[in-house]
């Protein structure tokens, strides 16, 4: 999806500090002209706004937006020339009005472009009814590719949308409707109240025949006033079949009840409306009063309880932005954190406390932490705090250092400080800022008055620096008893490159194999201040068969074990039965492949003779899902092919002993399709597509026919009549999946010309006819295009690395980031070169060009770590 460069798009933080104290935003009105949306031949819709503010210290200031025109511009009542005054997507202004109480109005009529890229306003045309749907995403800095604005979260305003749109389509913003003017040409213009003071990023517009399902939620408050909040849930008309809107209306009054409960502040934005939409970016968006969410999350086929988890943690997620970020927002990117941390981890604490999923804190230390740790020992890691100087910088930073280890260390916080110290802060600070910006500082001071404690050296330790804590017990031992024991802390700050030494509260835990069982016969409290702590509990004792820091993951580290636990976890941890525990020691078994420090295929033996026994299916799934990548990455060539079959072999008799329609049948399945990819159990695959029922009770349901058509493809076994039943199977059952799932599978066939097609398609953001991929068509191409031998895509590379500066130029971050890592040759094999090829080039690249956009090259090295990693992983197999 190529666009024409613009100049003035990366607004610094410089740049931002200078508008916010020379403005204040006043109001801001939005009028839309959407009503031709459903003709694919116009390509832009009229975009009109009016902004009012005062200007204090200054005469003239600018405005964001990025556009496909501007036709006028009037500033307090004088017309200003448009050639003039806009400069790529910014529009400067001079002669304002100076001081506090001398209103500025300026008016600017334009259009805005529909994007395919999920930034701005998408426009989306639903393969199973041919209807258009379009919604608004643009967390950080996209409201100005719908509308004129000061895009920074510090300038807030009450926000007023009308929008004109065709007269059967649901149109929803964040207040409710104030009245609708129906024009009698099939079109109408829908008057939204005013908001509450917000900024841009979180403004929103739906417009589309979407379905809707309503509700409502009503609560006596403590001065004896009722408080009765709108609901509803939407999604596309055609998903209407497979939505179920009570469970997810339910999970919202369960969320509204326990944030109600623990944060004493009423909810403030008068409706809550929860639409999912189509080729969604991220997994959801805090707009207030209406919450957008990947429609990943209607289930158009057998959902599993992990699957049911992770939305309820996306609502709960999302619901608790409604007060930390949307009431009180950061002043700038730097802060981060100060939302999402927050939602990610009192999200999760109201997963498990408000709703049935009571695991919710398992499915937090195996997937959500494991998305920190990799975070936070790549290059790019940073600070908690970071340190983003512009847009760009902003838009990589939401990443698992922002959310998962934030969280982490939240939760540690709530161990360190209690957890009514910690809610008393949070009520405290939305008191004290309710519908302003605030810093790091001013949650400290809440703490500090909450808690009685100094909280610098706490934030100082955890906030300010990067890099993964290690913990890990060292013992002394005579005649079979411990002398002498200790938890030692290491690490080393990337950045700084000074030795962590965190503050923790955890749980040192002891574990014996007592009748054939792995089993806890103590957990001890241990508070570390420093770089190691003695554990008298220890002393005298026999040595334990398993010595678990951070047993009950309160903190954030990562864990190395001594070799008599790490032989007991490889041969018993099967055998652990307490969930959370058991998913820790999967995590830090992880780790160790990643970090070369656990041969693959102990690794590999691990899971096949243990996680048939896991039963948090989230931790089996992903547990597969890692079990794939060891053999895909962490192997030499040499052993991949046993390890795959061996690994496929136990899959299937996984699937012949799990319960009819289980969701580890389930899981199961869906795992071995993604491993048949590897030319492995294809007489199951073709099984499996004849519609035959190899395994009691499993459902050949979209997700699964389509991973398997895509294993089908990728073995090179996809032949004329196969592929003319995948083509008919398309068009038979059209939706998202099989549209993603098709060009995924078309991609995968290992045919030069097809890959060739593949990588021009991705390289340049379009179709063969020239029209413009959408997001969720570059990742599928790009996904299908790297299933192949390095003798189908090496060749394609000599055009990569000269286009990256083109694309970074050419397209917007989002889609630039999906070409660029999408396509980045990171599937290698250990060789004798002493520097392998890729990373040679990649080295190359980066040295010419040192003054490459950062953001760019912070891709690039975050690739690079990834590849590194794989061969080193590689050459410890090899020996």
């Amino acid at each position: 999806m190529r666009r024409t460069p613009g100049p003035n798009e990366n607004l610094s933080r410089e740049e931002a500090a200078w508008r916010a104290g020379t403005l204040r935003v006043l109001s801001c009105e939005v009028d839309l002209d959407l009503s031709a949306a459903q003709d694919p031949s116009v390509t832009g819709y009229r975009s009109l706004t009016t902004l009012r503010f005062n200007a204090v210290g200054t005469t003239g200031t600018f405005i964001d937006f990025i556009h496909e025109s501007v036709e006028s511009i009037t500033l307090n009542g004088s017309p200003i020339d448009p050639a003039e005054a806009v400069a790529g997507s910014r529009i400067h202004l001079t002669g304002l009005t100076e001081g506090e109480g001398a209103v500025n109005t300026v008016v600017i009529d334009g259009h805005a472009r529909y994007s395919r890229s999920g930034e701005g306003l998408h426009r989306y045309v639903d393969p199973a009814d041919g209807q258009t749907y379009c919604y608004t995403q643009f967390e950080p800095a996209d409201a100005r590719r719908v509308y004129a604005n000061f895009e920074q979260p510090d300038l807030k305003a009450p926000f007023t949308f009308i929008v004109r749109a065709p007269q059967h389509w649901h149109v929803a913003s964040n207040q409710s409707a104030a009245r609708v003017d129906n024009h009698g040409d099939g079109t109408a213009t829908t008057h939204f109240a005013p908001t509450l003071p917000i900024s841009t990023y979180i403004t929103t517009v739906l417009a589309g025949p979407y379905f809707v399902a309503t509700d409502s939620y009503s609560r006596t408050l403590s001065d004896g006033t009722e408080l009765v909040i709108p609901l509803n849930a939407t999604c596309r008309a055609s998903l209407a079949k497979h939505f179920d809107a009570r469970a997810i209306l339910e999970l919202t009054r369960a969320g509204l009840d326990f944030f109600h409960e623990l944060f004493d502040y009423p909810y403030p934005w008068g409706k809550y409306n929860s639409a999912f939409v189509p080729e969604y970016n991220l997994g959801a968006m805090e707009n207030p009063g209406l919450v957008t969410f990947t429609e990943h999350y209607v289930f158009t086929s057998r959902a599993t309880e992990a699957q049911h988890e992770a939305r309820a943690n996306t609502i709960m997620h999302e619901m608790v932005h409604m007060w930390f970020g949307d009431l009180v927002t950061m002043a700038w990117w730097d802060d981060l954190w100060l939302k999402e941390s927050f939602a990610d981890y009192i999200g999760t604490l109201a997963n498990a406390e408000a709703t049935e999923f009571a695991t919710a804190w398992v499915a937090f230390a195996s997937r959500r932490k494991g998305w920190a740790y990799v975070a936070d020992q790549l290059p790019s890691t940073h600070p908690i705090v970071a340190d983003i100087g512009d847009l760009e910088a902003a838009k990589q930073n939401f990443d698992g250092i922002t959310y998962a280890k934030g969280a982490s260390v939240l939760k540690q916080l709530a161990a360190y400080v209690g957890a009514d110290a910690f809610r008393d802060a949070a009520r405290s600070y939305f008191r004290a800022h309710e519908y302003a910006n605030t810093t790091l500082a001013d949650f400290l001071d809440a703490l500090a008055a909450a808690s009685g404690r100094d909280m610098g050296t706490w934030a100082d330790a955890w906030l300010k620096t990067a890099g993964v804590p290690r913990l890990a017990v060292e013992l002394s031992l005579a005649e079979g008893k411990v002398t002498a024991a200790s938890l030692a802390q290491s690490g080393t700050d990337p950045v700084t490159g000074k030795d962590i030494a965190h503050p923790h509260v955890l749980n040192v835990g002891v574990f014996n194999v007592i009748d054939g069982a792995l089993t806890r016969t103590a957990s001890h409290r241990v508070e570390v201040a420093g770089s190691s702590v003695p554990l008298p509990f220890l002393i005298g004792e026999a040595r334990p068969d398993l010595l678990l820091p951070n047993d009950g993951d309160d903190t954030y580290a990562m864990v190395d074990f001594d070799d008599v636990s790490l032989a007991t976890l490889l041969g018993h941890l099967g055998t652990l039965a307490d969930p959370l525990a058991r998913a820790t020691c999967w995590a830090a078994l992880w780790n160790m492949v990643r970090d070369a420090k656990l041969p693959a295929p102990e690794f590999l033996a691990a899971v096949r003779k243990h996680a048939e026994s896991v039963t948090e299916v989230g931790v089996f799934a992903q547990l597969l899902g890692q079990a794939t990548t060891a053999v895909n990455r962490y192997l030499p060539p040499a052993l991949r092919d046993a390890e795959r079959a061996a690994l496929a072999t136990a899959l299937a008799a996984w699937l012949e002993r799990a319960e009819a329609g289980s969701d580890k049948q389930v899981a199961a399945a869906r795992a071995l399709a993604v491993l048949a990819r590897g030319k492995v159990a294809a007489p199951l695959v073709d099984s499996l597509l004849a519609g035959e029922q190899p395994f009691a009770g499993l459902e050949l349901d979209e997700d699964l026919r389509w991973a398997l058509w895509q294993a089908k493809a990728a073995s090179g076994t996809l032949d004329e009549p196969a592929l003319a039943r995948l083509e008919a199977d398309a068009a038979a059952h059209p939706s998202a999946v099989a549209t993603s799932g098709r060009l995924l599978a078309l991609a995968a066939r290992p045919d030069a010309a097809v890959k060739k097609a593949a990588f021009t398609a991705v390289l340049t953001g379009c179709n063969a006819d020239g029209s413009a991929l959408s997001n969720e068509a570059v990742s599928a191409t790009a996904a299908g295009f790297l299933l192949g031998t390095h003798e189908l895509l090496d060749g394609h590379y000599a055009d990569y690395w000269p286009a990256l500066e083109g694309i970074w130029e050419s397209m917007s971050i989002g889609m630039a980031t999906r070409v660029i890592a999408g396509l980045f040759p990171a599937a290698q094999d250990v060789g004798d070169d002493a520097v392998h090829p890729v990373m040679a080039r990649l080295d190359s690249w980066l040295g010419e060009r040192p003054d490459a956009p950062r953001a760019l090259r912070r891709i690039l090295l975050e690739e690079r770590d990834y590849l590194a990693r794989a061969l080193a992983a590689q050459r410890l197999c090899a020996g």
